[in-house]
Protein backbone atom coordinates (compact mmCIF):
# COMPACT_ATOMS: atom_id res chain seq x y z
CA UNK A 1 0.00 0.00 0.00
CA UNK A 2 1.22 3.54 -0.70
CA UNK A 3 2.62 5.68 2.11
CA UNK A 4 1.66 9.32 2.69
CA UNK A 5 3.34 12.03 4.74
CA UNK A 6 1.01 14.72 6.06
CA UNK A 7 2.04 18.09 7.48
CA UNK A 8 -0.58 20.02 9.42
CA UNK A 9 -1.05 23.03 11.66
CA UNK A 10 -3.84 23.66 14.13
CA UNK A 11 -5.80 26.90 14.36
CA UNK A 12 -5.33 28.97 17.54
CA UNK A 13 -8.84 27.90 18.57
CA UNK A 14 -7.90 24.23 18.27
CA UNK A 15 -4.81 24.75 20.43
CA UNK A 16 -6.97 26.53 23.01
CA UNK A 17 -9.41 23.59 23.10
CA UNK A 18 -6.51 21.11 23.45
CA UNK A 19 -4.99 23.17 26.27
CA UNK A 20 -8.35 23.16 28.06
CA UNK A 21 -8.90 19.47 27.42
CA UNK A 22 -5.67 17.63 26.46
CA UNK A 23 -6.41 14.80 24.04
CA UNK A 24 -4.26 12.20 22.28
CA UNK A 25 -5.15 12.88 18.64
CA UNK A 26 -3.36 9.73 17.47
CA UNK A 27 -6.48 7.76 18.34
CA UNK A 28 -8.65 9.94 16.12
CA UNK A 29 -6.12 9.80 13.26
CA UNK A 30 -5.95 6.03 13.54
CA UNK A 31 -9.73 5.73 13.34
CA UNK A 32 -9.86 7.98 10.25
CA UNK A 33 -7.34 5.96 8.23
CA UNK A 34 -8.64 2.58 9.40
CA UNK A 35 -12.11 3.54 8.15
CA UNK A 36 -10.74 3.35 4.58
CA UNK A 37 -8.63 0.21 5.13
CA UNK A 38 -5.36 1.98 5.94
CA UNK A 39 -2.94 2.21 8.83
CA UNK A 40 -1.39 5.02 10.88
CA UNK A 41 2.38 4.47 11.16
CA UNK A 42 3.22 7.56 13.19
CA UNK A 43 1.99 10.87 14.59
CA UNK A 44 4.39 13.58 15.75
CA UNK A 45 4.19 17.18 16.95
CA UNK A 46 6.97 19.58 15.99
CA UNK A 47 8.40 23.06 16.26
CA UNK A 48 8.58 25.06 13.06
CA UNK A 49 6.41 25.70 10.04
CA UNK A 50 4.01 22.85 10.81
CA UNK A 51 2.55 21.78 14.14
CA UNK A 52 2.56 18.09 13.34
CA UNK A 53 3.29 15.26 10.96
CA UNK A 54 1.64 11.91 10.28
CA UNK A 55 2.78 8.89 8.32
CA UNK A 56 -0.11 6.92 6.85
CA UNK A 57 -0.59 3.87 4.69
CA UNK A 58 -3.72 3.75 2.52
CA UNK A 59 -5.00 1.35 -0.14
CA UNK A 60 -4.91 4.05 -2.84
CA UNK A 61 -4.90 7.79 -3.54
CA UNK A 62 -8.71 8.01 -3.53
CA UNK A 63 -8.90 6.54 -0.01
CA UNK A 64 -6.21 8.91 1.26
CA UNK A 65 -7.91 11.85 -0.45
CA UNK A 66 -11.16 10.98 1.34
CA UNK A 67 -9.38 11.06 4.70
CA UNK A 68 -7.59 14.30 3.81
CA UNK A 69 -10.84 15.95 2.71
CA UNK A 70 -12.67 14.86 5.87
CA UNK A 71 -9.90 16.16 8.14
CA UNK A 72 -9.22 19.41 6.30
CA UNK A 73 -12.91 20.30 6.03
CA UNK A 74 -13.43 19.98 9.79
CA UNK A 75 -12.20 23.48 10.62
CA UNK A 76 -9.61 22.51 13.25
CA UNK A 77 -6.60 23.01 10.98
CA UNK A 78 -5.06 26.11 9.45
CA UNK A 79 -3.02 24.02 6.99
CA UNK A 80 -2.98 20.45 5.74
CA UNK A 81 -0.61 19.05 3.09
CA UNK A 82 -0.20 15.44 1.98
CA UNK A 83 2.75 14.05 0.02
CA UNK A 84 2.68 10.64 -1.66
CA UNK A 85 5.89 8.80 -0.75
CA UNK A 86 7.64 6.50 -3.23
CA UNK A 87 9.66 3.48 -2.20
CA UNK A 88 13.21 3.14 -3.48
CA UNK A 89 11.97 0.36 -5.76
CA UNK A 90 9.25 2.59 -7.23
CA UNK A 91 11.79 5.34 -7.81
CA UNK A 92 14.15 2.91 -9.56
CA UNK A 93 11.28 1.76 -11.77
CA UNK A 94 10.49 5.38 -12.64
CA UNK A 95 14.15 6.03 -13.46
CA UNK A 96 14.13 3.07 -15.84
CA UNK A 97 11.01 4.40 -17.60
CA UNK A 98 12.40 7.88 -18.17
CA UNK A 99 13.73 6.80 -21.57
CA UNK A 100 10.16 6.13 -22.74
CA UNK A 101 9.16 9.75 -22.19
CA UNK A 102 9.74 11.95 -25.23
CA UNK A 103 10.12 15.28 -23.44
CA UNK A 104 10.42 18.48 -25.47
CA UNK A 105 11.42 21.74 -23.80
CA UNK A 106 9.05 24.68 -24.29
CA UNK A 107 9.88 26.57 -27.49
CA UNK A 108 12.24 23.87 -28.76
Amino acid sequence: MPLYLTRFSYTPGTWARLIGNPEDRRQAAQAYIESVGGKLHGFWYAFGTHDGYTLWEAPDNVSMAAVALAISSGGALSSYETTVLLTVEETLEALRKVGQVRYRAPGA
